[in-house]
């Protein structure tokens, strides 16, 4: 075992050139103070022990699984709003995504829209939901209520609860004898599956988005626990804060944070303080969606709020559309705020949305909000899409790799952040229009640590940060790297460690290149990083160190301890070897291959995979799935035995540490989709306002789109759709409904993307059934936000109205065996 004296890598390890500039240490410098010991005492949780003696349990740092600190990343995804037969699939996708627990709302009116009739059949059958989670082997946070919100009319409430005149979310009695009804109904769902029980439900979250008397909070909790709803984590939303007392322990705080939101009553780009979700805090609360900015007339945080561990359940993975304001999701959107979550001190990545989906039909009324129930926001009849890192098609978009190449990080080291504190840097942003200042953090437990980095903000092109050096204070002396100062691309989100055990206990002093993942095969550890775009990867080494095998790098410096000019690729860099025989190597990866590293359990072993498509991983089954064939490759470290495909073994070859299997590319599959113009569009619609406070525009009734420009469209008869075929309708206009035989399927707010419709999901009527498109014209002066670069050009037309083109789009799909 190779220990670590730091005062001697601080002095050693700092070649010649290794310190910076007095300017340039001044400008980037950190100060790590001594870490606190934790918080262990006064929570008031459920059952913590399942029946194999699995303990989880919490502490003001993390959770804790069996005492040990616990980082998982948790994903939104509504069984509702999804159908049955779809769900295993979309939840191992979540899984291969690095999702560790799906959070789900129960919608009320989706379970008891009439008045104690309740359904708990088909998509809203929350207790199969529950038990095709474990079986993808997945955990779940239930938020239960009794309001959620989730953009669902009245907030979820029964129209029928309205209409009792009852105060609502309070303690009336009436009321709380309602409740107590949901939350019996909920429990006999999830009988049997309670972490207790060794099932899979670890937390209840009560009530959403709360700010009324505390007591009401506790007084749910309460109900719940009456109703045996029993979890080892009880939480609450922590942005909006109760009045009064709120007594410590009783409900965990959950945060989170949006790049932009569709609520807003501004027709501008990023109003109000949605820029400071791009720069590192030691505030939890997002205070951009709720009006108030901390550090300029306070925070929102309670005071109690470092005894909790930092947890959030709302970092946007996507972004819906409301009728007045049309958001553009940018992918790195949901990178750099989760980076930045992540690098203030979170130990939950928690997603709202991570999986889109559409809104079931109701049996009285349709089921979104609207400002004609009284809420702030019109939103689609049926599409929940989000653009989330999954779409209500199961769509894998960009964020899903990106987010995934993030929890790599978090799964291998997360428990040692879990003991790292965020310290910010000596010189931070003053403003929001300070776009030079460098954005970054530390997490450190005061010898080692992670350095976090954002350049990106949305709809704001950041430059590049020159003559970048890091001078890092640690209680024994001051580490400065990398060797000489660097560039920080524009657009860039990293993390770099220092003083990182890379096992048996050799130290690697500082990296220029981005933890991904490790795995261990024998006596062989193998650390994946992942080089930063436009910045050379570099790894220095304890001069005592063991010696250290070049295989494509360099060595230099004092010690030949700094490794250099590594080419990346699938290669090992270099290698040291223990005295106990056992073998530690560092492969380095470029940034796009980076994003198509997987890691999970194939046939009872773990192992990193790297593929550009889609990939799941069930048993001894391994399914790739694209829109792309040439996205079909797979490299597996360490290779099973045999892989096959269709009977017959695949051949691989050796492409550095990987097997590469040759695999059978799925053939082209090629359809068209035929329109024809049906009517075209009637007169414009006078738009009106809203009537609640800061009223905005209000969005089409039904008897509107009698004015709709409508196109008939024909799906080719030989279509096979069980390759599950995406229908894209690139149109422009203002809203967009898909009707088929005259039924209402989904719609769309035009926003720029191209609308996308699953058709496997309505077969076999979407072959020989009445497909239509029905278009509302775009007035040039519609009250409406939208992106500028999307905004059609309406020349010297009062609207604009079209459909371009359809393209049907095949998703391919290989399963292999593995043997």
């Amino acid at each position: 075992m190779i220990g670590l004296d730091l005062s001697k890598v601080v002095l050693s390890v700092c070649f010649a050139s290794l310190v910076a500039t007095s300017v340039v240490a001044a400008s980037h410098t950190i100060t790590i103070a001594s870490s606190k010991a934790p918080v262990t005492e006064g929570y008031r949780m459920g059952e913590a022990r399942s029946p194999d003696g699995t303990t989880l349990t919490l502490d003001s740092n993390s959770l804790l699984l069996n005492g040990k600190p616990w980082t998982p990343v948790m994903g939104e995804f509504h069984f509702a709003r999804y159908p049955e037969n779809e769900w295993r699939e979309e939840l191992l996708k979540m899984k291969a995504g690095g999702v560790d627990i799906v959070s789900t709302y129960v919608f009320w009116i989706h379970h008891e829209e009439i008045e104690g009739q309740f359904d708990w059949s088909g998509s809203r059958n929350l207790r199969r939901f529950v038990q095709t989670c474990q079986e993808a082997g997945l955990k779940v946070f239930v938020r239960c209520g009794p309001w959620d919100h989730g953009e669902v009319r009245n907030g979820g409430f029964p129209d029928w609860l309205l209409e009792k005149g009852w105060k609502l979310r309070s303690d009336d009695t009436n009321y709380l004898a309602a409740t107590k009804i949901l939350y019996g109904e909920i429990a006999k769902q999830l009988d049997g599956l309670f972490w207790k029980d060794g099932g899979p439900v670890i937390g209840i979250q009560f009530e959403n988005e709360y700010k009324g008397p505390a007591e009401h909070l506790v007084t749910l909790k309460h109900l719940g626990q009456e109703a045996r709803l029993d979890a080892p984590i009880y939480t609450r939303t922590g942005w909006d804060q109760p009045r009064g007392h709120m007594p410590f322990g009783e409900l965990v705080p959950l945060y989170g944070v949006y790049a932009e939101g569709f609520w807003d009553r501004k027709l501008s780009p990023m109003p109000a303080g949605y820029w400071k979700g791009f720069q590192f805090s030691k505030f939890r609360v997002d205070d951009a969606t709720y009006d108030k900015i901390p550090g300029e007339g306070g925070t929102l945080d309670p005071p109690d709020v470092d005894q909790y561990p930092y947890l959030t359940c709302e970092i946007g993975g996507g972004m819906m559309n409301s009728y007045h304001r049309r958001i553009l999701f940018n992918p790195k959107d949901a990178e750099a705020t989760a980076l930045i979550k992540l690098g203030s001190g979170s130990t939950l990545l928690g997603y709202y949305m991570y999986h889109g989906g559409v809104n079931p039909d109701g049996k009285l009324t349709t089921l979104m909000e609207s400002q004609d129930t009284g809420y702030w926001n019109d939103m689609p009849v049926k599409n929940y899409d989000f653009q989330a890192p999954l779409g209500q098609y199961g769509q894998i978009r960009d964020q899903y790799h990106l987010l995934r190449r993030l929890h790599l990080f978090v799964h291998e080291w997360g428990s040692n952040l879990a003991d790292m504190p965020a310290t910010m840097p000596d010189q931070q942003p003053h403003g929001k229009n300070d776009f030079e200042t460098l954005r970054w953090s530390v997490r450190s437990d005061g010898k080692s640590g992670f350095v976090f980095v954002n350049n990106y903000q949305r709809q704001q092109i950041m430059p590049p940060k020159k003559d970048v050096q890091f001078t890092i204070n640690l209680p024994a002396g001051a580490l400065t790297f990398p060797q000489k100062p660097v560039a920080i691309p524009s657009g860039s989100c990293l993390i770099w460690p220092f003083n990182l055990d890379l096992g048996h206990g050799v130290r690697l002093v500082w990296a220029t290149a981005q933890p991904l993942t490790a795995l261990d095969d024998g006596d062989v550890r193998t650390i994946f990083f992942a080089e930063t775009e436009g910045i050379p990867a570099q790894f220095a080494f304890e001069t005592n160190a063991p010696a250290i095998e070049t295989l494509t790098g360099h060595l230099h410096g004092e010690g030949n301890h700094l490794l250099c000019n590594i080419p990346p690729g699938t290669k090992v860099a270099a290698r040291m070897r223990l005295a106990d025989g056992s073998c530690i190597q560092i492969v380095v990866l470029d940034p796009k291959t980076s994003l198509a590293v997987w890691k999970g359990d194939l046939r009872g072993r773990e192992r990193v995979f790297i593929t550009h498509a889609g990939l799941v991983l069930d048993g001894e089954n391994l399914r790739l799935t694209s829109t792309s064939r040439s996205d079909f490759d797979l490299a597996i470290y360490p290779a099973p035995p045999s892989l096959s495909y269709n009977g017959h073994d695949l051949t691989h070859h050796v492409d550095g540490i990987f097997e590469r299997f040759r695999l059978t590319v799925p053939p082209a599959v090629k359809f068209k989709a035929a329109f024809k113009s049906v009517r075209a569009a009637g007169p414009l619609r006078e738009i009106p306002l809203g009537k609640i406070q800061q009223p905005v525009a209000t969005a089409p009734l039904d008897a509107d789109f009698k004015g709709a420009a409508v196109w008939r469209i024909e799906i080719p008869k030989d279509i096979d759709l069980a390759t599950d075929p995406i229908l894209r309708l690139h149109y422009t206009g203002d809203v967009a409904r898909l009707m088929l035989d005259g039924k209402f399927i989904t719609d769309d707010f035009y926003n720029g993307n191209v609308f996308e419709v699953g058709l496997r999901r309505h077969a076999p009527d979407i072959l020989s059934g009445d497909l239509r498109i029905a278009i509302l014209p775009l007035s040039r002066d519609a009250p409406i936000y939208m992106a500028d670069q999307v905004r059609p050009h309406f020349g010297k037309a009062d609207s604009v109205v079209a459909l371009q083109q359809i393209e049907i789009i095949s998703r391919y799909q290989l399963q292999l065996l593995a043997q």
